[in-house]
């Protein structure tokens, strides 16, 4: 689990996060969400460690990343996997050797311990047979498969996705959000997913917390968002009529 409480960043006399508290589940899909400029990309790269902050702390399972020590900070960070908006692969390497980048950076395991932890992960995602293809070989499915690959080799506790499913189709979407869902289910891990696709709050929003102007406007699920009166969630998520009809036929079921 992660624990966030009172966060506060700034940059220059521009205050950005004005004391957010919340926590993200271990085994759960957490999603933040929020219109641009509300601070949910300054949130995630202070959930990163990316980004310092003047106020509140995060924690991990019990740890306080500001008390750590260096060492322990990178202990703490070879238990994080990244997936990053535009998949971030290295196009000099091949599928297989972006995968194995986690491992030659945190582990001492020898190449033959690599290469088979490469295969297990590259055929869990579906790709078996992609080992030697470079990334311009592959189409934006699945150079996001192998960017999640790539997040998972090194078995970390903590998985951040940021925009995972930006410049896919929709069917090509689901797919993603699927393959996220599963691999936190499957390996427990603490999933925070960034994010604007509200067919992904619908689909695997297990844990939804809403940004505005840097404070937490909201936070509930997939369930309990079609019920709020909030007007700030409800104008960001029913703002087409499709989701304002799915959201009238969940409450005309469930009345």
């Amino acid at each position: 689990m992660i624990e966030v409480k009172d966060l506060h960043k700034s940059f220059g006399d521009t205050h950005i996060l004005k004391g957010i508290s919340t926590s993200f589940e271990k085994g759960k899909t957490n999603l933040i969400i929020g219109q641009s400029g509300s601070g949910k990309t300054v949130f995630l790269k202070c959930l990163l460690g990316l980004f310092d902050y003047e106020g509140g702390s995060i924690s991990y399972d019990g740890k306080v990343f500001s008390l750590l020590s260096t060492d322990e900070k990178r202990e703490l960070r070879s238990e994080i996997g990244m997936v990053f908006q535009g998949s971030a692969l290295f196009d000099s390497m091949t599928i297989a050797e972006n995968v194995m980048f986690p491992l030659r950076m945190f582990t001492k395991q020898s190449k033959s311990e690599m290469e088979e932890r490469v295969d297990v992960v590259l055929n869990r995602v579906n790709l078996s047979d992609a080992h030697y293809k470079m990334p311009s070989e592959a189409s934006g499915g699945m150079q996001k498969r192998v960017a999640i690959a790539r997040a998972i080799v090194n078995n970390p506790k903590y998985l951040f996705c940021d925009e995972p499913n930006s410049g896919l189709d929709p069917k090509t979407a689901i797919v993603i959000d699927n393959l996220i869902q599963e691999i936190t289910d499957e390996f427990n891990i603490t999933t925070v997913i960034n994010s604007h696709d509200m067919n992904s709050v619908m689909e695997i929003g297990e844990k939804i917390v809403f940004l505005k102007d840097g404070l937490k406007a909201w936070e509930g699920s997939k369930d309990t968002i079609f019920k709020t009166d909030n007007e700030v969630v409800t104008d960001f998520v029913y703002s087409s009529e499709l989701f304002k009809k799915v959201r009238k036929m969940y409450l005309e079921e469930n009345e």
